[in-house]
């Protein structure tokens, strides 16, 4: 017995010696279909606990015996497995599954990416070359509009440069408090600042228009605060936009459409010389998108090009009857704003993505980089003759010079007038390079630069200004100065997978910002005779007293952890000082979790803390402005934070946000192809930066050294920066997603929704502006505090059903814009007015927006001002088909029925509250729009 024990021990260390000296290294390639390296994909020895990953370059090497089975996995690709043979390199091609085809995120992660289902927060996920070609909209942000419904956009009119930029929010908070990456690399800002009659009023934001939808794969929208990984800005969250790597495939998408508003065009008035004009299909819209890329090397390098051209026309919108006697939903004839509508817009740009693997290393060099102009050419408010002869030039007896071509007549002959012209012209840029690769025992590392510029300049078209008198008849265009913004960003990071379900990542990062005004040609700004209005009408331009050029540094340093506590636990931390040369330092902190209950459903969840930095435009911004001051059009002077006025005023240094988040939700696949997600969120934030009211240089309530301060501006009044505001918004997100093959025939079902409420916590007015309630009210006022809280509907849904079979396809869009209340100017008292408060007899009424009350029509009393803009429906209709085997047609018509916001006006008070909104037109700038219907044609080819 004991002889045959020693057999069989000798046996078995023969036959195990035998297999370890028959197991050998086995190398391999894993890429995608389209041939690009897939990182982070695990291979695995089947009945073994081998396991490996692939590097950035998809490179991977394992130890296994001949003729073993290698199963290779990664999140969002079907399962593959694999003879491993006795010499050769492995070439492996995943397939993308269709369960969950863009269904992996990198945003919210430094670690592999995850199934968005799986991620501990909320995360959209929109493939732009699946809807891209299935609406009128030809710019990524209107479309995001309709695809997201915590995405919030309103397109402006009329707003002093915001018809130039458009700038979105997610969840109705600001636009500069949410943060935009490309490539997980931090996007610029433009250097604009939104200002009269704009959403997101004192704030910066991106303009992700600049960037060519056909160089974009796919956009992910991280609905979560997430300051503590990725520093300022992400408050409400990250827009991630993840650019193309095609390789050898030419796509050419080009397309018309064109608004086709039977109701509300200005050409079917009563009377159409009270309007500028356009045409009956106006808004003409025409596109032309390229991409196309080319493999560099033999080791997975690319380089993919594309570039956008894209031409829109202007749109005129009136109320045609002006019959209010007779007619409910009838106007006054709109003398404030006599062409009303888009802007016209020219833009043209290209991008490039490029990743070069280095032969014989673990290190990959990558760069993108584009460049985009931009022509905006948009009417402002009117001048009537009438009204203000001051703004018209006349000769040495004070007679009416008509300049043809500019200056209209009514057909009565009763009125001239002339519309001025703001002429943006927008260079914005961007380039990031870096490397990165793989040290040691698997750790990630990544060192980039990104720098980014974007140059706004103003010019008056169509215009005059007045005070030159006889001689300002000839001098109808002016350069009215402008401002730039560059931002330079230096990253330096790593991240390693220390064991299964263990991602540690610390990094460091270093930004460098300027921003610049300069001046625009004295003309645009001087005043040559004191009887008349002097600069630009329309826009004044930058004087010398505002140029400015200011900068700062920031230094930064961050790590995160990732946990797989158990297999069904996991959780995620990270932590983030950042430290700023203007006004110090402040670190922010996050926690976020995920426990799957079952294999189909996930409770997920997050708290951390948050915050934005004032943007050096917050803190620089200095211009006079022509705003609406007790129902007249003035110059205003915006002072600068740092100007000894704003001291005097008790204005203090701008300081961060700060900003507690948390959220709760659930995710959960009950069938195959179907998704539900819900997410419930609260965001608290403390001291948000707003543009305060306009203090009258005359009001002799105010301390004497704040009048005189204000007087040596020569303006009527003046605004400021500051920290005023201290909110709450809660709401809750919904998403169900279903996805059914049948046969040849697929169905695609997307219903998702949001609700938001966003309140004011507080106000926190400075001591000096705290005097009486008509201070507080002038340095925020309820109608600035109603129109930040209708910075979003208090609901959106929105449905889309989606079907194709073989060459055809076709669909039907549902979108719901909930509720909303903003206010107008008031030009009535109260009736019932309650001393040194709301109701207030000296307050309300002026003007200024002070509990706004408009007097009813028959004169009878005043009634508030309040414009209620009920809950409206929109459809929009697509059909495709496949002409040749690259080529499809796509047509539609989006609004298919023509729905247009309520009026902006209050019901029986239509003569007084007519066009007295923030637009001055018959709509106020709300989400769903007011041009009405839209078609369109447009021709996809791919080779």
């Amino acid at each position: 017995m004991k002889l045959l024990k020693q057999l069989l021990l000798l046996t078995g260390m023969v036959l195990t010696t035998t297999v370890i000296f028959a197991q050998k290294p086995i190398t391999g390639k894993v890429t995608d279909a389209k041939g690009q390296p897939l990182e982070s994909v695990t291979v695995r020895v089947k009945g073994t606990h081998t396991t490996t990953s692939t590097n950035a370059q998809g490179a991977f090497t394992i130890i296994a015996a001949p003729g073993a089975t290698l199963e290779i996995s990664s999140v969002g690709f079907e399962p593959h497995t694999i003879k491993a043979g006795t010499t050769g390199n492995l070439n492996i091609v995943l397939q993308e599954s269709v369960a969950n085809l863009g269904d992996v995120v990198m945003v919210g992660s430094r670690g592999a990416g995850r199934s968005k289902t799986e991620s501990p927060v909320p995360v959209d996920v929109i493939k732009l070359g699946t809807v891209n070609n299935t609406t009128a909209r030809m710019d990524l942000t209107s479309a995001l509009n309709y695809l997201a419904p915590s995405f919030n956009y309103n397109k402006q009119s009329g707003g002093d440069g915001s018809d130039a930029i458009d700038l979105a929010t997610l969840r109705g908070l600001g636009p500069d408090q949410t943060l935009v990456l490309i490539n997980g690399k931090r996007q610029h800002q433009t250097a604009f600042v939104s200002l009269f009659g704009t959403r997101g009023r004192g704030a910066s934001g991106t303009d992700l228009n600049a960037i060519p939808e056909d160089a974009i794969d796919r956009v992910e929208i991280l609905r979560d605060g997430a300051s503590a990984q990725y520093g300022s800005d992400a408050i409400a969250g990250v827009i991630n936009i993840i650019l193309k790597k095609d390789v050898n495939h030419l796509s050419i998408n080009t397309g018309w459409s064109g608004y086709y508003d039977h109701k509300y065009n200005s050409l079917n008035g009563f009377d159409p010389s009270q309007y500028y004009t356009g045409h009956q299909v106006d808004g003409n819209t025409v596109m032309l998108g390229l991409n196309y890329g080319l493999p560099i090397g033999k080791n997975g390098g690319f380089i993919n090009f594309s570039g956008d051209f894209r031409s829109a026309g202007k749109t005129f919108r009136e109320v045609p009857d002006t019959n209010v006697a007779t007619n409910p939903k009838a106007l006054p004839v709109n003398t404030i704003r006599r062409a009303f509508g888009d802007a016209s817009v020219l833009a043209v740009g290209g991008m490039y993505n490029m990743e070069i693997p280095v032969a014989g290393t673990k290190t990959t060099f990558y760069s993108f980089g584009g460049y985009n102009y931009k022509n905006s050419n948009a009417y402002a408010y009117t001048r009537n003759f009438s009204a203000h002869p001051e703004r018209f030039p006349t000769d040495a007896n004070g007679k009416l010079i008509f300049v043809p071509g500019i200056m209209k007549k009514t057909a009565d002959g009763s009125e001239t007038y002339y519309n001025p012209i703001e002429d943006v012209h927008i260079t914005d840029y961007e380039g990031s390079a870096g490397f990165r690769g793989t040290l040691g025992k698997g750790w990630n590392w990544d060192i980039s630069n990104t720098i980014g510029y974007n140059n706004f300049h103003y010019f008056g078209q169509k215009t005059f200004n007045a005070s030159l008198d006889a001689a300002g008849a000839n001098k109808t265009n002016f350069d009215d100065g402008g401002f730039s913004f560059l931002q330079n960003t230096v990253n330096a990071g790593v991240n390693k997978n220390i064991s299964k379900g263990f991602n540690l990542a610390f990094g460091t990062e270093y930004r460098y910002e300027n921003y610049k005004i300069y001046k625009g040609e004295e003309a645009s700004y001087a005043l040559y005779d004191q009887s008349k209005a002097p600069g630009a009408q329309g826009f004044p331009g930058f004087q010398p007293d505002d140029e400015i050029n200011a900068n700062r540094s920031v230094i930064a340093g961050y790590a995160d952890a990732s946990i797989d506590v158990t297999s069904r636990w996991l959780i995620d931390m990270a932590v983030r000082a950042e430290n700023y040369t203007d006004f110090g330092g402040v670190a922010t902190y996050k926690f976020a979790t995920r426990y799957k209950v079952t294999d189909n459903f996930n409770l997920r969840g997050s708290v951390s803390t948050g915050f934005r930095a004032p943007s050096l435009q917050q803190i620089n911004f200095s211009n006079t402005e022509t705003s609406i001051l007790g129902g007249q059009l003035v110059a205003v002077k915006i002072v600068p934070n740092y100007s000894p006025v704003a001291r005097t005023a008790g204005i203090p240094p701008l300081t961060p946000e700060k900003s507690t988040n948390a959220s709760l939700g659930f995710t959960w696949k009950p069938a195959t192809g179907l998704t539900i997600t819900t997410d419930g969120y609260l965001v608290h934030i403390k001291n948000r930066v707003v543009l305060s009211g306009q203090f009258s240089a005359s009001d002799n309530t105010l301390p004497t050294a704040l009048t005189s301060a204000l007087n040596s501006l020569h303006v009527v009044a003046a605004q400021f920066f500051s920290n005023a505001v201290t909110t709450t918004n809660t709401g809750l997100d919904i998403v169900i997603d279903y996805n059914k093959h049948i046969g040849k025939s697929n169905l695609h079902a997307t219903l998702a929704g949001n609700f938001n409420n966003i309140k004011i916590d507080a106000l926190n007015v400075p001591n000096v502006l705290n005097t009486s309630y008509l201070h507080q009210q002038t340095f925020y006022s309820s109608r600035e505090q109603s129109f930040l809280m209708a910075s979003a509907p208090k609901s959106k849904f929105s449905l889309g059903l989606d079907y194709s079979r073989n060459k055809f396809g076709a669909g039907i869009h549902f979108t719901y814009f909930g509720q909303l209340t903003t206010q107008g100017f008031g030009y009535s008292g109260s009736p019932n007015p309650t001393p040194n408060g709301p109701g207030d007899p000296n307050i309300s009424g002026s003007g200024n927006g002070y509990d706004p009350y408009v007097t009813t029509d028959n004169g009878a009393t005043s009634v508030p001002e309040n414009f209620l803009f009920h809950g409206k429906v929109t459809t929009d209709i697509y059909a495709s088909y496949k002409l040749a085997k690259s080529v499809t047609l796509f047509g539609g018509i989006d609004n298919l029925f023509n729905v247009h916001p309520d009026l902006s006006a209050v019901p029986n008070a239509r003569y007084a509250s007519a066009y007295d909104s923030e637009s001055g037109g018959p709509f106020d700038a709300v989400q769903m729009g007011f041009n009405g219907m839209r078609m369109f044609v447009k021709l996809a080819f791919n080779f």
